[in-house]
């Protein structure tokens, strides 16, 4: 069995041991559409993170018989022509919750007390010679009290919840898919949970439910103290809007992870903040701590050990 791995670059220094004793395994740091057919041409498996398998793909490989998403979301794959090819596709769930939720507290977190200022406030000579022995003019904020907005209430959005109840946070969410499931919170509409909340924290899928969920007439219904979050998906909150909404103040501050489209552009409107002190970024890391990766590499060959031995 041939195993290819088109983009093992995104796994970083994880071991790949246990794909590797599954069949002959094939690693490249990258691939562009052009190289990914012709390195799929004699393959059974391919393990891909951001490639994308479309027709052109699946044409070139006539062997395949298994697409392996290295994470959790297959926007980028084709999958109701996958299953019209009788190729299977498996993605991995769950790895990443502790990550996701410890980075989307980073950011809540930032937000709420800006510890780089008064990191910068001490290197800087400020703090030694300061008379009053504090940084008065840069008061933070206290979260217990306050409320958290969960925009899609999945094990993601669950453990930020928990987490926020632990600071003494009143907990609310909105059901991006309707269900309304998890009963450990009130579940509200969006405009109530808008209007109520001091930070808002997205962790729903991008879909058709939730392209451009959060844009101008939004932002307006927000706090001007609250802050966003978003660990999610690119494209749920409308970069434009925000920027927009960030320099007029309506809202206090935003914390990004996930973009419309990435790397994020030199151009985009983001990085042109007239106030780019209210915008904290991160580039799509949430997943990537050293022991999510450890869990993505184990059941990517579980995934692969299961599907061959149905």
């Amino acid at each position: 069995m041939k195993i290819v791995f088109l983009d093992a670059i995104t796994m970083g220094d994880a071991s790949l041991e246990e794909i590797s004793a599954l069949g002959e395994l094939v690693t490249y740091p990258s691939s562009t559409a052009e190289e990914a057919r012709e390195r799929v041409r004699d393959a059974d498996v391919a393990i891909l993170n951001k490639v994308i398998v479309d027709q052109a793909f699946l044409d070139a490989a006539p062997k395949l018989r298994l697409v392996c998403e290295a994470g959790t979301g297959i926007n980028n794959i084709d999958v109701d022509l996958c299953r019209e090819r009788g190729v299977a596709v498996r993605n991995v769930a769950a790895y990443s919750t502790d990550s996701v939720a410890q980075t989307a507290w980073m950011h809540i977190l930032n937000l709420a007390a800006d510890p780089f200022h008064y990191d910068g406030f001490v290197r800087d000579g400020r703090y030694s010679q300061n008379k009053v022995h504090v940084d008065y003019r840069h008061p933070f904020t206290e979260l217990a009290g306050k409320v958290l907005g969960i925009v899609g209430m999945g094990a993601i959005g669950q453990k930020v919840a928990s987490i926020g109840k632990a600071f003494g946070m009143e907990v609310i969410y909105y059901s991006t898919s309707g269900t309304g499931h998890c009963k450990d919170y009130p579940c509200v509409s969006l405009d109530t949970l808008l209007e109520k909340a001091d930070v808002i924290s997205i962790h729903a899928p991008y879909n058709e439910r939730t392209a451009g969920l959060i844009g101008m007439a939004e932002f307006r219904k927000m706090k001007p103290a609250a802050f966003l979050v978003n660990t999610g998906r690119g494209g749920i909150a409308v970069e434009a809007d925000l920027a927009e909404a960030l320099d007029q103040g309506l809202i206090a501050g935003a914390g990004l992870d996930v973009y419309v489209k990435e790397p994020l552009p030199a151009d985009s409107p983001l990085m042109h903040l007239q106030h780019p002190e209210r915008l904290h970024f991160t580039p799509h890391i949430a997943w990537y701590s050293r022991e999510a990766r450890a869990r993505l590499a184990h059941e990517m060959a579980k995934n692969i050990e299961n599907f061959f031995a149905e």
